[in-house]
């Protein structure tokens, strides 16, 4: 099992030229801004990068990248059990940009919102629909009382299911060239 460590938002700015950083936020997310010369493998696809991880990280140090610390660190935990040293960003981009640092936005794309929103569109859709349909069955309200316990469940396990399920949805998935194009940049 490799290390995994943290970097705060000044040691990863300071030592930015000598990290390979991966972002495993949704590309919509990385679209939103990332980090300068980060490159997008979202975490349902570390896997199918793993070899590419391997290569990079015989070279260099890895910094995995994502909005908050949580993913990155789940992320740098899978890549330790396979023997791949990695770093996380303490705080994410979220605390990247609240420093002021810069992020980039790939050109002439469309932002598709960021996941956090879009959790909390599904979640209040969800529970507005329990609370309605429920006037009229009163079964239909444990919808929204399920979609509350995953939230509280959320936050307590600083985890998030509705997240995970939203990230398979066909536009926040990479095109398959755009996630082959970037294995193919790092091994290049």
């Amino acid at each position: 099992m490799a290390p995994t460590t943290a970097l705060t938002v000044d040691q990863a700015h300071a030592r930015l030229h000598e990290l390979t950083v991966i972002d495993v936020r949704t590309p919509g997310e990385y679209a939103s801004g990332h980090l300068p010369g980060a490159h997008n493998i979202p975490l349902d696809h570390l896997d199918a990068a793993l070899p590419s991880l391997k290569t990079v990280a015989d070279r260099g140090d890895l910094l995995i990248v994502c909005a908050s610390g949580a993913r990155s660190a789940q992320a740098c935990r899978r890549l330790a059990d396979q023997g791949v040293p990695a770093a996380t960003l303490t705080g994410g981009t979220t605390a990247w940009t609240r420093l002021g640092h810069d992020t980039h936005r790939p050109a002439g794309t469309r932002t598709p919102w960021a996941m956090d929103r879009q959790v909390r569109l599904a979640a209040g859709t969800l529970v507005l629909a329990g609370l309605i349909a429920g006037r009229r069955w009163k079964a239909a309200r444990l919808l929204s009382a399920a979609v509350a316990g995953g939230l509280v469940f959320s936050a307590l396990t600083n985890t998030c299911g509705m997240a995970a399920i939203l990230a398979k949805l066909p536009h926040n998935q990479p095109e398959a060239t755009a996630l082959d194009d970037t294995l193919a940049a790092l091994t290049g």
